[in-house]
């Protein structure tokens, strides 16, 4: 299994970096591009790699952000798969600026085939999008800066991932883990029966060397997971708490990962 990173925070020497996340993912007789970024970064940087995007089968679309989507206008006539709650427009509290996706519902359909599922959807038996993630702990997804354009409360319910089977072990991909990474590999490891994880890596959406941050190192370090790679979303002093109890290397746009 193959992930090549090409769109992160930040950058290889030769790679382009921004606000966002997308990795292509090879592996089961699939090319999975796994978001788009902000922009067309993801493209540039796949030239770098000799990767062509347009092999892919199909895209994940991870959750309906602009970091993650906005990518969407620059490549077509791709089956697009997500929950059916990433086009709503939604917002910072206290801002005005849409920090949903740019394209819209009909954009989207005229652009791609779309396969919506709150459920998991296989995509092989070994890659599993995993759909809506039940919140079931008391220290993740507890409260949110976001609202949608009803105002009401967004929890960002449309915040998904990948699970991954190689050699009866788990890989997980997140992209910003608003459902919380510990709900996300709880819910992988119920959907699959396998229990033990070798690897996650994407955006923890955690920011400071707070209780949610120590509880999700408590809960790696308890299931022994074999490799963590946080990323995008997950800001300087989390990463310092995660290299403190795992010496983690950082995700940067350029690097390959063989799992």
């Amino acid at each position: 299994m193959k992930i090549s990173v090409l769109t992160e925070n930040c950058a290889s020497e030769y790679f382009l970096a921004e606000h966002g996340l997308s990795y292509f993912i090879e592996y089961d007789n699939k090319k999975i591009l796994f978001d788009t970024g902000a922009t067309d970064v993801f493209l540039k940087n796949a030239k770098k790699f000799n990767v062509n995007v347009d092999e892919a089968n199909v895209i994940v679309l991870s959750h309906g952000h602009w970091d993650h989507g906005n990518g969407l206008k620059y490549i077509n006539n791709k089956p697009l798969l997500c929950h059916p709650d990433v086009f709503i427009k939604r917002f910072r509290k206290g801002e005005n600026k849409n920090i949903g996706l740019d394209l819209s519902y009909e954009e989207i359909t005229n652009k791609f085939s779309l396969i919506t599922s709150k459920e998991p959807y296989y995509i092989t038996p070994n890659i599993i999008f995993l759909g809506e993630i039940p919140r079931l702990n008391n220290f993740e997804a507890q409260k949110t800066t976001f609202i949608t354009e009803n105002g009401d409360d967004d929890f960002v319910t449309d915040d998904s991932a990948l699970a991954i089977i190689k050699d009866e072990e788990l890989i997980i991909v997140s992209a910003c883990s608003h459902s919380g990474i510990c709900n996300i590999t709880e819910y992988a490891e119920k959907i699959t029966g396998i229990k033990k994880v070798k690897a996650v890596i994407g955006g923890f959406h955690l920011k400071k060397q707070d209780n949610q941050t120590k509880k999700t190192i408590e809960y790696f370090k308890k299931i022994k997971v074999e490799k963590l790679l946080p990323s995008h979303c997950t800001q300087l002093p989390a990463l310092a708490a995660f290299y403190e109890a795992f010496k983690i290397n950082r995700v940067k746009s350029g690097m390959i990962f063989n799992f």
